[in-house]
C-alpha cells in the first residue's frame, strides 16, 4: 500500500478536524473516518488522535515550491513573530497572504 501524499493527508485530518468539531467523540470520528477514505480503524484513529492536538484545520495545498525573495529586515521579523503567534509556518502565512492579495486584485480586474 502507498503512502498518502501531503494534500490527502491534510484533507484527512481536516476530516477528522471537523468530526470532533461537530461534537462527535473520538470512536465515532475514528469510524467515520474509517469509512469515508476506506482507512484501517488504526490509520483512522491516528488522524482523530492528532486532530485532537490542532487548533484549526490544516492547510490543503498541492506541491510546495521553494521561492526565494528579499523582504526589509523588519518585515522578516514580523513575519516571524506572526508565524509564532499563530502556530503557522512561515510559509503557510505567506501563501494565506498572497493568495487574499491574489483574490482581491482578480476581483478588483
Amino acid at each position: 500500500m502507498s503512502r498518502s501524499t501531503s494534500a490527502e493527508r491534510a484533507e484527512r485530518l481536516n476530516a477528522a478536524f471537523d468530526l470532533l468539531a461537530q461534537g462527535r467523540a473520538a470512536a465515532q470520528a475514528t469510524a467515520a473516518l474509517s469509512e469515508e477514505f476506506a482507512l484501517s480503524r488504526r490509520q483512522a484513529n491516528r488522524y482523530v488522535r492528532e486532530a485532537q492536538g490542532i487548533k484549526r484545520p490544516v492547510v490543503v495545498s498541492g506541491a510546495a515550491v521553494a521561492m526565494t525573495v528579499k523582504v526589509p529586515e523588519v518585515v522578516a521579523q514580523q513575519l516571524r513573530q506572526h508565524a509564532r503567534a499563530t502556530d503557522s509556518t512561515i510559509g503557510e502565512v505567506i501563501a494565506r497572504a498572497l493568495a487574499g492579495l491574489l483574490a482581491r486584485e482578480r476581483r478588483r480586474g
